[in-house]
Parts: C-alpha cells; structure tokens; sequence
C-alpha cells in the first residue's frame, strides 16, 4: 500500500477519496491457505482432512473457482468501482431478511451530563446540525492514520439516510447519489415521543440553524403535543421491527391505504435524523444500555441511520442502521457532538433565533390489516427484546494503558482474556469473530477477522495446565498475542480470507447460471467453512473517552455478543446472548473478571 506524506493530503472531507489505495484482490491460493490455517484450531482431524480435500478441489485448475475469481477481478476493473467489495457490502448488509432492530443495529452510550432531557437534546441537536453544515462544504477533516487518509465516504450516510426495506434486499434512500447529489436539503428531523412522531424543523428557511433557546422551546412544545402515549395497533415505528419481507409488504400496505401516508413517509426518510425523547429515566447504567439497544413503545424507526436517544433525566446516546455506518465513523460524529459545549457548536454553525420552530405531528392512516400488524409487530419484538440477555462490566483498574506498561498490544489482551474465559466458562474454544477497520481504502469499511489461532489454543491450554509454571504461562500468553498482532495487520493489509471466499459463494448465487457455474463448490459445505463462520463469540471495540459503552446482538444461537470501551484508564463490556443460554454469558463474565486480574498478574509478575 502506498503511503503519502499527512501533509501532501487534501483537507477537504471528500477530496482524498480518489487518491486512496484500492483494497487488493486476493489470490485464490492466498485466501486458502489462509482459510486453512483459520480453521483448523476449531475442527478435529477428521474435520480438518475433509476440509483440506473440499480446498484442494476448490483450487485445481478445472475448478469452476477461478470462473468467479475472474469474475471478481472483471468486476473489480470495471468503471466506476472502487473496490471489488462494493457489491458485497449491500449483499451483506441489505440482503439480510431478518429483523434489524437488535440484530444488526448497534448503539453507543454517551458520557454522563448534567443537564436535563430538553437542554441536552437540543444541545446534540444543534451540535448536529453544525456537523452536518461543515460537512456540507467539506470542512470536516480527512482522518490521516500513521500518515495514511482515510476514507470518509461513510459521512454521507449520516443525514438524511434511511434503509428502505424490499422483499427480496432492502435498498437506502441517501443523498450523495447520482439523482440527488447531495448533500441533504432537509430542514427537519422527525422526534418520537410516547410512539407518536412529530416532524420540527431545525433549519430556518435560508438554511440556518435555529439557536438552542429556540431548540429548546421546540422541544418543549413537542413535549406537550405528545403527552399521551401513542396506542401500538397505530404507532407505525413498531413496523419498523418487522423482519425485512415482511415491513416491505406493510409499508406498501401503508402507500395504498391512505394518500397522506405516503408525505408522512416522506417526512420519516427524508428527516435528517430522528431523535426520540423517552418518557422515563434508566435505573441503572445497564437498563440505559438495552434501552438504547432496542428500546419500546414504539419510539424508534429503525430503519433510520442516525437516532439520537435522550432519556427523562438527561442520560443519552445513539442507535446506529449499520448497512452505510460503521462504529469508526459514528465514534468521529460522537466526538464533535460531545468534544466541544453546546454553545460553540451552535455559535459555529451561524445558529441565531428564528422563533419557536415549526412542528407538526407525523400521522399514518391505518386500516384495520395494519392495525393488527402494528400491534402484532410490537407484541412480537418485546418478546424477542425479553429473550436477549445482557450484562455489563467495568474493569476501573485495567485499560489500554496498563496493558502497554505490561508490553503487550491492548486489544489483544482482551482478546486473550476473552478466549481463556470462554473455555473455562463453557469448556470448549469456539469460533471467534473481531471486525477490523480498513478505511485507509476506497470505500473502505471492515475486514473479518478470525482471533481463534494455534498460538491462542496453546495459550489457554497452557494457563490451565498444572505442569506448565509462570514462565511458559507467559510465553504463551505472549506468542498468542503477537499471533493476534500481526493477524491483524494482515486483515488491516487486506490479506484475509473470509469475505472474498464469501464473495466468490455470492457471485455464484447471483450470476452461477450465466457463468456456468450452476453448483457451489464444495468448500462452502466443508467443516472447515461452517465451523469458522458459527459465531460462539462476536467482538468490536469502540475507544472514545465520551462513550460508557457500545453494544449490539448476539449473531447465533449460542453467541455472546462483545462489545468493549478500552480506553486508556478503564476497559467496559456489554455483553449480549439469547437468554436461553444466559447462563453462559454470566459464568463468562465471572471468568473474564478472574482472567483480566490473572494475566495481569502474569505479566507482573516477569
């Protein structure tokens, strides 16, 4: 990868965007034998020998893989394209058929505040708004890692982006595309209240924003509109919970039930985000957290790219539609929101008192079909919410910093305690995925990486091995670390194998017949293949001093979902799972506690 002096970069937010280096096509045999090495710490020797022979066959010279790595490579050279992963981002994220709210969703928790639910919504508001105007004229700066720009192309999913569901793959409704150009010319944003939706425009009519004493009447006003609670059989956000075929077919039940709903949805996707303002205060720091996860009443729309959550008592954060937005870009728009008071922001974005802003309620026509759909749709969630166990954790004495003085990599630190709590806590090492920014690449977003190695399995078997002392403990512990380093490199290098072998199976989905390749390789039903991608833990971390936590779902059936805040005096983790095996998670936790103070020790005690 070419790397360019930080200074030779444009500053303007967009103006690197051509210059990027292109994510690299891997070879086949380089993504195999990489595949193989992944794996086979999960799999016996039967599993592993099966799996070796679906690889070989995959890559002889009669093959039909290299009809769809050629196909790979024509896509990847075509005009226009910037990445050979530009189509298997929608595939991944909008082919998906399930439902989105808690499954793919993800949120933040904000650091605490003082102020109350009105001064602190309009303050992220107007902090918004100042963003959104900045970036509106490219003066958002470019990030540069280590001398390298990174893309910011995701910036244009933040306002006014909305995931519109399909029955076959859902598509986004964005600005920045060729028929509207961008950036957004909405006004308004849509605030939930009680399930009911009211449309407040917060740009005045030559654009400006409104100032935070206006805001703030605003808010007041839509706190007294929405005063009763919406019933859920017509609180259309319940829809938007929907498994994705289903919601497609609602939402065109919605179009031809009723003209005027058609300009209420007009007015939901075009908003420049939603906020949603909860009628009660978190008991806790956990009850917030789910809360912000998937929430109730009907006072979200999911499908929105950017909802900033502010509770009764003051207590905020955000829930992100992952299919444009990954947490890297969300923790960049996080800490312009927080980094600086309310006051600057709204003063640097030209804000000036316009009057109470407008507002007007949201309101759909619902037929007695869709009625029952609402409020089915409602029943159906808060099941599936109550059936996802969650816990949190707070280690207040260990961080980034501690793990360093040690000499060891943070991250993998973490995610050696995590491998060693999950075999004491379940007996066995399973499948473990960590997402890897690669941003420094056009379009670029992230690359899978597989933690589980044979220097890790080495490693937990070594520090529950009673013959093995503190020396070879800690040599372990080290050769798995470093193992976890430099596999991260290569994922960050784009030197990984998942996603482009993953690629390749949807290339034969979409145009096998065409290619003439009517049967997937036998790879995809290898041992190797559906043992590596069955989740038993699903890791990301999002560092940011003004998070408490970050979170999302569990991604199976007997997944522990990781979400973890490593900062550099303290590392938090939400932890989610199906609640049919709560009990899992909790005996993980109470292990991961006894592992981070164990290998601190370990390493202390060199």
């Amino acid at each position: 990868m070419t790397v360019n002096s930080s200074q030779e970069w444009s500053t303007r937010t967009f103006g690197n965007e051509d210059r990027l280096p292109r994510v690299p096509v891997p070879t086949l045999a380089d993504s195999c034998g990489r595949f193989v090495e992944w794996c086979s710490p999960l799999l016996t020797a039967q599993e592993l020998a099966e799996t070796e022979t679906a690889v070989a066959a995959f890559l002889r010279p009669e093959s039909a893989a290299h009809q769809l790595q050629a196909a790979l490579e024509q896509y990847d050279a075509s005009d226009g394209v910037r990445s050979w992963l530009d189509t298997f981002w929608p595939a991944r994220y909008l082919g998906r058929r399930d439902r989105i709210a808690l499954n793919a969703n993800f949120f933040f928790l904000f650091a605490e505040s003082e102020q109350g639910q009105v001064e602190r919504a309009a303050g992220l508001i107007a902090g918004a708004l100042d963003y959104k105007l900045r970036l509106d004229q490219e003066l958002i700066p470019p990030l540069i890692q280590r001398g390298q720009a990174l893309s910011m192309e995701q910036n244009k999913f933040l306002f006014s982006a909305t995931r519109i569901p399909g029955a076959e793959q859902d598509t986004v409704r964005v600005p920045y595309t060729d028929e509207a150009p961008g950036p957004s010319q909405a006004r308004h944003i849509v605030v939930f209240l009680r399930g009911r939706m009211i449309r407040m425009d917060v740009l005045g009519q030559e654009g400006r924003p409104h100032s935070l004493a206006d805001l703030t009447a605003g808010l007041d006003a839509v706190l007294k509109a929405g005063a009763s609670q919406e019933p859920p059989e017509t609180s259309a956000g319940h829809l938007t919970t929907m498994a994705r075929a289903e919601w497609a077919a609602s939402r065109q039940a919605l179009l031809a039930c009723d003209p005027g709903n058609a300009e209420s949805l007009e007015a939901v996707e075009t908003a420049l985000f939603c906020l949603c303002l909860e009628d009660s205060a978190p008991a806790d720091t956990q009850e917030a957290c789910d809360r912000l996860l998937h929430g109730d009443n009907g006072n979200r729309w999911f499908d929105k790219a950017v909802s900033l959550i502010v509770f009764e008592d003051g207590t905020a954060g955000i829930n992100i539609e992952h299919c444009g937005l990954d947490g890297t870009t969300i923790l960049s728009f996080v800490d312009a929101l927080l980094g600086e008071p309310a006051e600057v922001q709204s003063a640097r974005s030209g804000a000036r008192s316009q009057g109470v802003p407008a507002t007007e309620p949201v309101e759909f026509v619902f037929d007695d079909t869709l009625r029952a759909q609402a409020s089915a749709a409602a029943g159906s969630f808060k099941a599936y919410a109550d059936a996802t166990a969650t816990s949190i954790l707070s280690f207040e004495d260990f961080g980034a910093n501690k793990a360093k003085q040690l000499g060891m990599s943070p991250d993998a630190f973490a995610q050696m305690a995590y491998q060693l709590a999950h075999q004491r806590s379940k007996g066995l090492i399973g499948a473990t995925y960590e997402s890897i920014a690669t941003r420094q690449y056009q379009n670029g977003r992230t690359e899978a990486m597989r933690v589980v190695s044979p220097e890790s399995v080495r490693f937990v078997a070594a520090m529950d091995d009673p013959a093995a002392d503190a020396t070879a403990r800690r040599e372990a512990f080290r050769a798995a670390a470093a193992k976890h380093v430099a596999r991260a490199r290569e994922c960050q290098a784009g030197q990984a194998p998942e996603q482009h072998l993953w690629e390749l199976q949807l290339i034969q989905k979409r145009r096998g017949e065409a290619l003439g390749v009517t049967e997937p390789p036998a790879l995809y039903e290898s041992p190797g293949w559906l043992k590596m991608r069955d989740d038993y833990l699903s890791t990301s971390s999002a560092p940011s001093v003004n998070i408490r936590y970050f979170g999302f779902g569990s991604t199976s059936t007997q997944c522990i979902g990781i979400a973890y805040v490593l900062l550099p005096d303290r590392l938090n983790i939400y932890l989610s799972t199906p609640e049919a095996v709560a009990d899992e998670m909790h005996a993980f936790a109470a292990k991961l506690t006894d592992a981070v103070t164990e290998l601190r020790e370990l390493l202390a005690g060199e």
